[in-house]
């Protein structure tokens, strides 16, 4: 019996329906423990395909009949064959196509809302990263936020909805992924923007963002207007789109805070934090839907898969946001992080222009979870 493929954007549609999926990972434990495809209907067994080499037999009674079956590895290969063993015992079963790799890859767009005067905001649901980017386009014209390196992605989609991409903009320097702002731009010929105390090792021409700068999207006064917010990074910036949306970068999630270590500097960075969340944004309006440029966890997604809630309603329930005592704050963001991502300082020195590693090495520094949140 042949087996199927079944592609990242099949099993995103799955994830964000909530439908049942039974995964057989075949990864080594240790990168199954550290990062996995999520979702609140999947089940999973996980086994190194190596000790499935003479057979499936032994497994066989761990694997549902009444579930769709995907097998998942790292490339693709290995998922191939063992879907095949259990082929062979009449399962059906597909396999990930591209392996977890693309799964780290693929980009879902979700309509997040209109804006007053026309056109619209996209988000770029990066589902196997938690990478979160943003477009924003108004009368033909379009900025985009936080762009991941696939950058095919937003070029495809700018073209197919008829926009012309003038602007791009990176909230801060990003240490968990390599930004695509640089190529978009040089393909495209916008305007890339950069936070200057962020940039000053950066190798490349960028246009300085600060506190108080407004960029006017297409005809219809479109503003996105930046609000400096450092804490994340000592450059990390915000951005208020059409008095209506907070591109909130990594200061602010749904469920947590934004980390201040990844540059080495969360003793002297803390109180940045701090300021930004507690006295900067408290002083802008509640009714602005909070747009973060990474989410932790799968339970974030809304039901239309996008990652978007209410400035007020974060204040209300984000842990985060509710410490009073500053010594309390200060012992929670220095002390209670996760891991730091994968390969980050390679990463800054690649989204610095320092090194220009070739696609497969660029692949292999971003494999794993993001890790820019506060736990």
């Amino acid at each position: 019996m042949a087996v199927k493929a079944m592609n990242s954007k099949e099993v995103t549609e799955r994830v964000i329906n909530k439908k049942e999926l039974f995964i057989l990972d075949v990864r080594n434990e240790a990168d199954f423990a550290d990062w996995k495809i999520e979702g609140e209907n999947l089940d999973y067994f996980n086994i190194p395909y190596f000790e499935l080499l003479d057979g499936v037999e032994e497994i066989l009674n761990k694997i549902p009949t009444d579930k769709e079956l995907l097998v998942v590895c790292a490339k693709e290969g290995s998922s191939i064959m063992v879907a095949e063993m259990l082929s062979e015992h009449g399962l059906t079963a597909f396999y990930l196509e591209g392996g977890m790799k693309a799964w780290s890859e693929h980009l879902e767009p979700v309509k997040i809302g209109d804006l007053r005067d026309g056109g619209g905001v996209y988000q770029f649901v990066r589902i196997g990263k938690g990478c979160l980017s943003y477009m924003v386009v108004s009368n033909g014209e379009a900025a985009i936020i936080d762009a991941t390196r696939m950058t095919d992605t937003y070029l495809d989609f700018a073209k197919e909805i008829g926009a012309k991409i003038t602007h791009v903009f990176d909230t801060h320097l990003h240490a968990d992924h390599i930004s695509g702002g640089r190529t978009i731009a040089e393909l495209t010929g916008a305007t890339y923007w950069l936070p200057p105390k962020d940039a000053t090792e950066v190798t490349f021409d960028y246009k300085p963002l600060e506190g108080g700068k407004v960029v006017t999207i297409g005809h219809t006064a479109i503003d996105i207007h930046a609000l400096y917010s450092p804490g994340h990074t000592i450059g990390s910036t915000s951005f208020v789109v059409d008095a209506s949306y907070l591109l909130s970068g990594d200061i602010l999630f749904i469920d947590s805070i934004g980390r201040p270590d990844l540059a080495g500097m969360a003793e002297d960075w803390v109180a940045d934090l701090r300021e930004s969340l507690y006295i900067r944004y408290r002083e802008l309006s509640m009714d602005l839907v909070v747009l973060p440029a990474h989410f932790m966890i799968i339970h974030e997604l809304n039901e239309d898969g996008s990652v978007a809630e209410k400035l007020g309603s974060l204040f209300a329930k984000n842990h985060g946001l509710n410490i009073e005592d500053e010594v309390v704050f200060r012992k929670l963001v220095t002390e209670n992080l996760p891991p730091q991502p994968n390969a980050y300082q390679e990463i800054r020195e690649t989204n610095m222009g320092k090194i220009n590693p070739d696609l497969e090495k660029q692949r292999e520094m971003e494999i794993g979870p993001n890790r820019c949140a506060v736990r």
